[in-house]
């Protein structure tokens, strides 16, 4: 049986003074979390206002009057969805009101849009690329990558281009023109293999989540890359990304931030969350489960979880600054194995688990001691115990001696001993 957290009362720490720095820090972070409100249009014709579905009509009669009249010509397909013709259906109407909401509504601009996108389809390769072997094992997982859904059920892409600053690393992909083309061609495939795991259906998932790790970050030398990259997307997956959220973000990315926001439309603020080093796991929670958050981002994740089906759902808490947290886990058979995963977001506390058994004289196990886990542990723990006894396990999180509320999460699963 699972308990909800026991929490101890500590003391209110002081307000602490704080200085104009982080004043101006605070208010720009503030107003980043008022603006990452963005809900996906549903895509559905009934939710369409007048002007928006007559744009989408004239869009659809401006690809019909140039669509060839021989019955052998190529069909207009996007991202395996065909666009016009008996085979199109509802599907298409997704497909083009991307076009169109990336030109606000703009029905000529639209249409040149969708023109230079279906163009660099077919001269890059677009639809075959997820099937190439681009030999780049080394970056898989690590710079570019798909990893579990979010609570809405968005694919999650993950980025994080701080190996690079190592210049060897760099060098070998980015080296020149011929590395460089080869990597934009690589990213692409993993964007491909995102716009696969969407639906693509009125009502449906139909973008993905963005998280863009900015730690050790070289800025001058990937400027090259980044720039095509984000010219490559946006000229050519219009409407694909529902949320972006940048994750242990330097202060001056706030800064810059603040200053830039009053130019961005709502809509664009709306998609933008960005975390400080120290509040990535608590930003991510927000929208992603803890089994769902790679380990190195305050979850409960690793790379070939996922493999094997879904995981076990984690049970989430929250620790205040100067409490402590037991988590009892009750009901353990004797001869029967359980097994444990704990992460705090930030850790910088103490953790200790005993084993308590129900018989009355039988001692308390010290399964493990307490001990002092560092804010930079970047991973969750991971035990096993087999009980001799019946009895109960509990889990001990002791946060007294920071100010900071912490996000936690936990999972456990008891094997029944074996007859």
């Amino acid at each position: 049986m699972e308990q909800s957290p026991i929490l101890q009362p500590g003391t209110s720490p002081k307000p602490a003074k704080r200085s104009l720095m982080s004043s101006l820090m605070e208010a720009a972070a503030t107003t980043l979390q008022r603006s990452s409100s963005f809900k996906e249009d549903s895509y559905l014709a009934s939710n369409l206002k007048p002007g928006e579905q007559k744009a989408l009509q004239e869009l659809k009669n401006l690809l019909l009057s140039e669509s060839p009249s021989n019955s052998s010509s190529k069909p207009l397909t996007m991202w395996g969805v065909p666009l016009l013709g008996a085979a199109a259906d509802e599907r298409a109407d997704v497909v083009l009101l991307k076009f169109l909401r990336a030109r606000d509504f703009n029905v000529a601009q639209a249409h040149a849009m969708l023109a230079r996108c279906v163009e660099w389809r077919e001269e890059f390769g677009a639809d075959g690329v997820v099937d190439e072997e681009l030999g780049f094992k080394e970056l898989e997982g690590v710079v570019a990558y798909m990893h579990g859904w979010d609570r809405a059920g968005h694919p999650v892409c993950y980025n994080a281009y701080g190996v690079f600053k190592d210049r060897e690393m760099y060098d070998r992909v980015f080296g020149d023109g011929e590395k460089l083309k080869k990597f934009l061609r690589w990213r692409v495939q993993v964007m491909e293999r995102g716009v696969r795991l969407l639906q693509l259906r009125p009502g449906g998932i139909n973008s993905i989540i963005q998280v863009t790790d900015l730690k050790d970050m070289p800025k001058r030398e990937l400027r090259v890359a980044s720039n095509q990259i984000l010219s490559l997307f946006q000229d050519n997956y219009p409407e694909m990304v529902a949320r972006k959220v940048f994750i242990n973000v330097p202060w001056y990315f706030s800064m810059l931030y603040a200053m830039i926001s009053p130019f961005l439309t709502e809509r664009t603020k709306s998609k933008f969350v960005i975390a400080r080093e120290g509040n990535v796991a608590e930003t991510l929670y927000k929208f992603i489960r803890p089994e769902f958050v790679p380990v190195q981002y305050g979850g409960l994740s690793r790379p070939a979880d996922l493999q094997n089906g879904p995981p076990k759902p984690a049970s989430e808490f929250t620790i205040k600054g100067g409490e402590k947290v037991n988590l009892e886990i009750d009901g353990i058979e004797a001869g029967a194995s359980i097994t444990w995963d704990i992460v705090v977001g930030g850790w910088d506390l103490e953790y200790s688990a005993e084993y308590v058994p129900s018989e009355e004289g039988s001692y308390t196990i010290q399964v493990e001691r307490m001990r002092r886990i560092p804010a930079t542990a970047e991973e969750p723990i991971h035990n096993v115990f087999t009980s001799k006894e019946a009895g109960k396990m509990v889990l001990s999180i002791d946060n007294t001696s920071s100010r900071r509320r912490k996000v936690a999460a936990y999972r456990y699963f008891v094997r029944k001993p074996s007859v």
